[in-house]
Order: structure tokens, then sequence, then C-alpha cells
């Protein structure tokens, strides 16, 4: 009886920390989840009046991720200090694990970095078409540590941030005018004179190709099989692909009406017979 006396004694005396350790540990996890679900709608919402405030797209995008990982970070710390971890402690441990956290995360740190220089230089923006570290795309938004693309048949590329700051940036959207670079052959029986000035009649009745700059119609090659001309009109930078085309199409149906032939790649073999 006095063995299982002094195990009541002993329950007794454990009861009142365990009850305080169980209480300090829920009340840390609901700390967590309810301060990360607060985090999430609270930097949804901030984006979404930056959105209305007609503030870019990606510069949004990048802010609220920002502020929900700082956020987070936060309520993380509340949320250890409540179960009764010394978080003066705890920072201390983190900030001498820093340096090495940093160096196994340099790949991440960087892709950080690229993406803050983004959005200071602007080299792009959310809706422009770009080609950058071997792809294209319109940028849907720029992240933390990735810019997200969308190809024109609806695929989702996620670049990270620092492969698209080390290369080469072509920005589609950046100026408003475009100029379209085509090269139309023509057979060598074909009247040259007729040729051009079909493509001028082509051009000019097409509203949408720019008067100034003014259109080139020039010879450009006389190739093997065909003449060259060179066709360069400027359009508005949204009517680049309809117009190339209108024109391509254009071209080859008034061609065969008018009897401008378009040559196929040949090739002429002479045979010669020798006599023994």
């Amino acid at each position: 009886m006095n063995e299982i006396e002094a195990l009541f004694e002993q329950g007794a005396e454990w009861m009142p920390w365990l009850t305080d350790s169980l209480t300090n540990l829920v009340a840390g996890l609901v700390i967590f989840f309810v301060g990360k679900f607060i985090a999430s709608k609270v930097s949804s919402w901030c984006e979404k009046r930056l959105l209305k405030a007609s503030v870019d797209k990606a510069v949004a995008g990048f802010a609220s991720s920002i502020m929900y990982a700082l956020m987070f970070a936060g309520i993380a710390l509340m949320a250890l200090g409540q179960i009764g971890v010394e978080t003066t402690s705890f920072i201390a441990i983190l900030g001498a694990a820093g340096l090495a956290v940093g160096l196994a995360l340099q790949g991440s740190l960087s892709n950080f970095a690229s993406g803050v220089l983004i959005i200071l230089l602007r080299p792009f923006r959310s809706g422009d078409f770009i080609d950058a570290a071997g792809q294209m795309g319109t940028v849907d938004r720029i992240e933390l540590f990735h810019t997200y693309l969308k190809t024109p048949d609806n695929r989702v590329i996620i670049m990270p941030n620092s492969a698209v700051m080390d290369g080469s940036i072509v920005n589609f959207s950046r100026e408003s005018t475009r100029r379209l670079d085509l090269v139309v052959g023509i057979s060598y029986d074909a009247d040259i004179r007729l040729a051009k000035q079909i493509m001028e009649e082509i051009v000019n009745a097409d509203e949408r190709i720019l008067k100034d700059p003014a259109c080139l119609i020039a010879v450009s090659e006389l190739a093997d099989s065909s003449v060259n001309f060179f066709l360069r009109p400027w359009v508005a930078s949204g009517d680049y692909w309809a117009v190339r085309a209108d024109l391509l199409e254009k071209i080859k149906y008034t061609f065969d009406e008018r009897g401008v032939g378009i040559p196929y790649p040949q090739m002429d073999v002479h045979v010669h017979k020798q006599e023994s």
C-alpha cells in the first residue's frame, strides 16, 4: 500500500506540470495553424488591394510572398514561445546556423536576390511575352524564388529567378510596334516588277500595316532556284502573328491568280553520254 500511495503522490506532483505542458502545446499548435491561415488571408488581401491600386501583377505577387514569409516566421516564433522554447536562445541558434544554411541554400538565396533585381530593374512586367532561359511565354507572376510563364498552348513554366537573370531576356511586348521579316521567293522566269507590285498592293490594302515606318520590299538574293524578296512591314505588337499569317496567305493566292510562280527546291542534273 505504501508503494501505491507513493506512486499516487508522484503522479499528483507531475499532473500540474503535465497539464500545463499539454495546454501550452495545444495553444502553440492553435497559434501556429490559425496564424498561418491568417497570414495566408492577409497576404492574399494585400495582393488584391495592390492590384486594385493598379500595381503591376508581378510586383503585387512578389510583395505578398515577402509579407507571407515574414508573418510566417513571426508566427512560428510565437508558437515556439508558447510551447516553452526560449525564443531568444532559439534566435541565437538560428543566427549561428544561418551561415551553414546559407551555404547549403546558395541556389535559393541566389533566386531570391534575382527576384529582387527583377522587381527593381523591371526587364519585364506581368503580361509581357518574353524569351528567357530558353523558354518563351507570357509572364504570369514573380514570386520569391520563381517566375511563372504561361505558354500559348496554356502550359505553365516555372523558372528559377537566377536562371532568368543570368541569361539574355528578349521582351517581345516592351515596344508598341514590331517589324515583320518575311522572305518571299519567286521563280527566275517570273516578272520581278509584277511580283513587287503585287506585294505593294497587298501591303497597302491592309489597314493593320503601319505607313510610318514605310514597308521595305526589295530583292535580297538570287538564290539557287528562286529570286528572293525582303518583305518588311511594321505592325502593332498585338497584330504581329495575325498579319504575318494573312500576308503569306494573300501573297500565295494572288501570285497563283496572276501567274507569278513560287518555285519548289529543285536540282538540274545533266547526263552526258560518252561513247567508248
